[in-house]
């Protein structure tokens, strides 16, 4: 099935609201890691999202070129291409882009589905994140209302941030200095970016309530989900129950298991992954490279084992355990078995 179009994503958006269920939105740089997200929503015939980073772009683009747009279309392309192959809905998400690399960042992808849609195709991007919770508030919705009327004329759902995700990773607003007080975005918060952008378009939102981004044990993540209960109520309780949230959550590493699943219950719809699936990548590679020490290194004027240095035997030990490791991401997630690609 292609890449998920405009109306298809809107779907998958719906349905997991009314379901109780989100998305992985799995963080990808390369063929073998699209490869890994699609294989883990087939085998667990769940829909899902992917999503590429600025630095993720830099990367696919090349080292002598290191341009986050181009290499993100080349991204984008791909996948359209390799979705074909699978029986499940994947809409297509940039990560993290902070307010200074919007315009050469977001404007040029944003053209690159309006030509597309020119030639009567489908939208290379069905979501865009503008991260602007740098910002104070009212500027973030000032920017963020910018960029949502540029999205929804072309059928594209525009992520916003308001309150700081913590941590580290490409692109995104927070570090490990973060304060406290900037984690959690209050109902006051909530109230004001519903009153500055519904109007405008679909956006989804990642409300923060304690998020860090990075690695962690399970239960190191102070995490407050009564937060999002709190704010969707106050939302709610001013402009009625359509007015509730597609919620997003990003920096879940070392989340228990009760807090994603209570998320679910608040409106969380989508749910960044990278941390995880990363690792998930690079072990069974670093246990290649431990176990066949003798093969992928010409030792002592030996010529090493072509068989085992091939960059093949590897990637696809990593592609493999990526795809379980999504896989579990769609079974926390309550994703498992609910994709409706038969609908369309």
């Amino acid at each position: 099935m292609p890449i998920a179009t405009p109306s298809q994503f809107a779907a998958m958006l719906d349905s997991a609201q009314e379901g109780g269920y989100a998305y992985p939105a799995i963080n990808c740089s390369s063929i073998p890691t699209l490869n890994a997200a699609m294989k883990g929503f087939a085998d667990n015939k769940s829909d899902g999202i992917i999503q590429f980073s600025t630095g993720a772009g830099q990367f696919a683009s090349g080292l002598n070129h290191k341009d986050s747009t181009k290499g993100t279309i080349i991204l984008a392309e791909a996948a359209h291409a390799l979705a074909e192959q699978y029986e499940v809905l994947i809409g297509l998400n940039t990560d993290h882009c902070q307010p200074e690399n919007a315009e050469a960042f977001l404007d040029p992808l944003i053209e690159a589905t309006a030509a597309r849609r020119a030639k009567g195709e489908n939208n290379l991007f069905q979501n865009h994140m503008l991260d602007a919770s740098i910002l104070p508030l009212a500027e973030n919705m000032a920017i963020s209302q910018t960029y949502l009327k540029k999205c929804a004329e072309h059928d594209i759902i525009l992520e916003v941030e308001a309150g700081v995700v913590g941590g580290e990773e490409d692109g995104a607003a927070g570090s490990e200095d973060t304060p406290d007080e900037d984690l959690y975005t209050t109902p006051e918060d909530m109230v004001a970016v519903h009153e500055a952008l519904a109007e405008l378009g679909r956006f989804t939102f990642a409300a923060t309530f304690g998020n860090v981004h990075g690695h962690y044990k399970p239960g190191a993540v102070k995490l407050e989900p009564e937060i999002l209960k709190k704010g969707q109520a106050a939302v709610q309780e001013k402009y009625g129950q359509d007015s509730e949230f597609d919620l997003v959550f990003h920096g879940g590493s070392g989340s228990l298991l009760s807090e994603i699943r209570e998320t679910l219950d608040y409106g969380v719809v989508k749910m960044n992954v990278d941390t995880d699936t990363q690792y998930s990548f690079t072990r069974p590679i670093a246990g290649h490279m431990l176990q066949n020490y003798d093969g992928v290194i010409k030792v002592d004027g030996e010529i090493g084992n072509k068989k085992v240095y091939d960059p093949r035997s590897y990637l696809k030990a990593g592609e493999q355990s990526m795809s379980e490791r999504v896989g579990k991401a769609c079974d926390d997630l309550l994703s498992v078995d609910k994709t409706i690609i038969s609908q369309f």
